[in-house]
C-alpha cells in the first residue's frame, strides 16, 4: 500500500505532483538540493490552495489536511529512507537522473517503487540506474499538473503488472485519469506534440504567418485548447528541445529541430518561466516581433 510518496524535483512539475498528491490524501516529501527552489515551491503551492478554495475546486478540509500532508526536504537520502513510492521529476537529462536513482536505490527500503516523469526517455534505460526495473515505472504528467487531467504510464521492458496495477490506483487517487502504453520513443502525447510545435516553428521562420495567426488557426480550425506557441511558452522551449533533440536522435529526421527554436533557446527565450519566449509575459502577454 502506498503512503508515503517523495517527489524529487521542486520545479514546474515536481511541486505540481506534490500538489496534486498530497489533495489525493498522501503524505508527500518534495525534495530538492536548492533551498531558495524548495522556498518557491512551497510559495507556488500555497498559492494552488488559495485558487483551488477560491474556485471551489478543493474545500476547506481538504486544504487544511493536504496542507499537513506536504513535507519539504534537501536530504534525498534522508527522504527516501520512508517513501513507499518516490516520483523522479528532475531535467530531461540521463546524466541527473542516473544521479537519482543511484542515491534512491540505496536508501530506499526494498518495498519501494520508483517512477519517472520523463516526457520522452527510456524507463527501461532510467531502471537500468537501479536495481528494481520490476517496480520502475514512468508516470508522464502533464503541465499543468493541478488542472491537466491524463497521467501517461509506460512500462518499461521488466516493469510488473502488479507495478502497473499499483501505480494506475496511485493515478486514480491523485484525481486522474490515466493510459497504460509499452515503452518507445516519445510515448503517444510526446511524438505528436513534438512535432506539431517544430512544424509550428518552421512555419513562423518560413514567414508563413505571425505567431499569434499560427496559434489561432490552430485552436480554432483544429480545437486545441491551446496553440503550439502558447503551449511551448508554457512547457518551456529549452525542455521541447530537449525532447526534439532525444526524439531525433531515436527516431530520425522528422524531428530535427527547428532553427529558430534553438535561436530562441540560445537567445535565453525559454518561455513563461524567463519572462519571454515566443511571447512577451514582462509587460503583459504581447508577441515579440523579430
Amino acid at each position: 500500500m502506498i503512503n508515503q510518496i517523495v517527489v524529487v524535483g521542486s520545479g514546474v512539475m515536481g511541486r505540481g505532483i506534490a500538489y496534486v498528491g498530497a489533495i489525493g490524501g498522501y503524505t508527500v516529501t518534495i525534495v530538492d538540493i536548492n533551498e531558495s527552489a524548495l522556498e518557491n515551491a512551497q510559495l507556488d503551492i500555497d498559492s494552488l490552495f488559495e485558487k483551488g478554495l477560491a474556485r471551489g475546486k478543493i474545500s476547506a478540509n481538504q486544504a487544511e489536511q493536504a496542507h499537513r500532508n506536504l513535507n519539504y526536504e534537501s536530504d534525498l537520502a534522508k527522504a527516501a529512507g520512508n517513501a513507499d513510492l518516490i516520483i523522479e521529476a528532475v531535467p530531461e537529462k540521463a546524466a541527473i537522473k542516473k544521479q537519482v536513482f543511484e542515491t534512491i536505490e540505496e536508501y530506499a527500503p526494498a518495498h519501494c517503487y520508483f517512477a519517472t516523469n520523463t516526457s520522452t526517455m527510456s524507463p527501461t534505460e532510467i531502471a537500468s540506474f537501479g536495481k528494481r526495473p520490476e517496480k520502475t515505472i514512468a508516470m508522464h504528467f502533464f503541465n499543468p499538473v493541478h488542472k491537466m487531467t491524463l497521467v501517461e504510464i509506460v512500462r518499461g521492458l521488466e516493469t510488473s503488472d502488479e507495478t502497473v496495477e499499483t501505480i494506475k490506483q496511485v493515478a486514480v487517487n491523485m484525481g486522474k485519469e490515466t493510459v497504460v502504453i509499452n515503452e518507445f520513443p516519445g510515448f503517444v502525447t510526446s511524438r505528436i506534440s513534438a512535432l506539431v510545435g517544430n512544424e509550428a516553428f518552421y512555419m513562423l521562420q518560413e514567414g508563413l504567418g505571425t505567431a499569434e495567426e499560427i496559434d489561432k488557426a490552430i485552436k480554432l480550425g483544429l480545437n486545441y485548447p491551446m496553440g503550439p506557441f502558447e503551449l511551448v511558452d508554457l512547457v518551456g522551449l529549452d525542455t521541447r528541445l530537449n525532447n526534439l533533440n532525444y526524439l531525433y536522435d531515436k527516431l530520425g529526421e522528422k524531428y530535427r529541430p527547428a532553427p529558430l527554436l534553438e535561436q530562441y533557446v540560445k537567445a535565453g527565450r525559454l518561455g513563461r518561466k524567463s519572462g519571454k519566449g515566443v511571447y512577451d509575459y514582462t509587460h503583459g502577454e504581447e508577441l515579440i516581433t523579430k
